[in-house]
């Protein structure tokens, strides 16, 4: 008997010293198996939502009510499962253009209504009762905003309650006097944990509920729920986990709840490499709320040192889509070295369902102390302005690149804002600025080393003119009128 059970006794232990139990990795692995396949992509609308609600309405092990409507009359719905002495509440997209947990929530909803872990989910549901607020603020999700329509930050109407988005999510609190509280948010992808180049993929915090930032049980046990879930995070994402800032916010949902006596935990999700859609943060998400629910059932968090939860590291913002160190850069008939930190910033497109990159310079200088989820060693590398030419017809976009040009003269099409190819289009017209590198232009331009054009910058993407531009990473050039 000895025999049979060392080897499952060694597993446990294996996962123990990582930080990892049996469900975690299971999670992680069959996490597939639950994902919501019409919600792949951020800009999620209220109406994609509706019929998912409605397929769990229908389901008896669910309860579904509505609790509210939107400034515009779009419904708040609470999802309920669950039959423990426990409230847990958790809510998703206060704010309008964060809608990775919304995503995660129904990945999640599918696992608790699935048949497998069946052992794990009766620990679960037997202790707990869950109830879910996806889309608080689905009028800011429409044109995909941080605000509602009446122009307001829900997160900042917690005492005066003049949306009745707020007015809904403070009468469930009340109404539940839940026990736990999960504040499900997106933060910049420009967060790194401190002192890492590292970005902060998930940040937590256990809110402060006053000023001096006193730890009652309450508070405490919130850390100790963070202190769980960063240990499962560190398998799949080791090192990209940040503290959000506790500074005390007397407006703030979160804050409040915790003053109200709810253990309230924040988890943002920021940003991941070649992740622009958020889908590996969403599976984070997923398996790091689901392993915080079982710890909560099974109490197992109430061991955990309270003071463990200051090791993990502070939230910085020192992040850049592109840094390029060391650049000769010619001005006035003198060299100077330079860094560059480039932002490719997203541009929605009308009906906010999709977006292009501008892109922009937004510091330069010694940014020694700064990070890139892509970093150019541009030593003995020198900037070459860009160059305007008419659009000829044997002439393909690494051609014209490979001889400076970046700008072509073309007939343009009606409408639009970029393209697809490595080169702006501009109008028959267009003329080019002298070239001055600053922050705040867009970031168009290319480097040379001992005399030949090896890289081009087009509207923030580094491409390596050496090797085929279409196995690179590329976004959209501009197209100017």
């Amino acid at each position: 008997m000895l025999k049979r059970l060392l080897p499952i006794l060694m597993l446990l232990l294996t996962l123990s010293i990582k930080g990892q139990d049996p469900i975690t990795s299971r999670l992680y692995e069959t996490y597939e198996k639950y994902k919501e396949p019409s919600l792949g992509e951020r800009r999620i609308k209220h109406h994609e939502i509706q019929p998912l609600i409605q397929q769990f309405k229908a389901n008896p092990k669910f309860e579904v009510q509505k609790v509210g409507e939107s400034i515009e009359g779009r419904d708040l719905s609470l999802i309920s499962i669950g039959n423990g002495d426990i409230n847990v509440f958790l809510w998703s997209q206060m704010h309008g253009n964060e809608p990775t947990a919304t995503q995660a929530i129904f990945d999640i909803l599918h696992f608790l209504d699935a048949p497998d872990f069946e052992e794990e989910k009766q620990e679960i549901l037997s202790k707990l009762k869950l109830h879910f607020l996806p889309m608080v603020n689905p009028d800011g999700a429409e044109v995909f905003q941080r605000r509602n329509a009446l122009g307001i930050d829900i997160n900042r109407d917690a005492l005066r309650l003049q949306s009745p988005e707020g007015r809904a999510l403070k009468r469930i609190r009340d109404s539940l006097d839940a026990d736990f509280g999960f504040n499900l948010h997106d933060q910049s992808t420009y967060y790194n944990a401190e002192l890492t180049d590292k970005p902060a993929t998930i940040s937590y915090l256990a809110t402060a509920f006053n000023y001096e930032k006193d730890i009652n049980e309450v508070r405490a046990n919130a850390m100790k729920v963070i202190v769980y879930m960063n240990k499962i995070i560190q398998n799949y994402a080791p090192g990209q986990v940040g503290r959000y800032s506790d500074d005390f916010e007397p407006r703030a949902f979160g804050d409040n709840i915790a003053k109200w006596g709810t253990s309230l935990i924040l988890i943002e999700s920021g940003g991941y490499t070649n992740d622009p859609e958020k889908q590996e943060i969403r599976k984070l998400n997923y398996v790091s709320i689901l392993s915080a629910l079982y710890t909560i059932a099974n109490g197992s968090y109430k061991n955990i040192p309270v003071e463990d939860y200051e090791k993990i590291p502070h939230n910085d913002r020192k992040l850049f889509d592109l840094k390029i160190k060391n650049v000769t850069y010619e001005l006035l008939g003198k060299d100077y070295i330079l860094d560059l930190g480039i932002f490719r910033n997203e541009i929605d497109l009308k009906g906010h369902n999709d977006f292009y990159y501008k892109s922009v310079v937004d510091d330069q200088g010694d940014l020694s102390t700064f990070y890139g989820y892509e970093t150019f060693d541009a030593s003995g590398y020198t900037i070459v302005p860009p160059k305007v030419a008419n659009l000829g017809n044997n002439q393909n976009p690494k051609d014209l690149l490979q001889q400076g040009v970046a700008y072509v003269k073309t007939m343009l099409p009606d409408n639009g804002f970029s393209v697809n190819q490595p080169v702006h289009k501009t109008s028959l017209t267009f003329k080019l600025n002298t070239f001055n590198l600053q922050p705040g232009v867009n970031p168009t331009f290319f480097l040379e080393k001992e005399g030949k054009i090896t890289h081009a910058v087009i509207n923030g993407f580094l491409l390596d003119l050496s090797k085929p531009l279409d196995e690179q990473k590329f976004g959209n050039a501009l197209i100017y009128r």
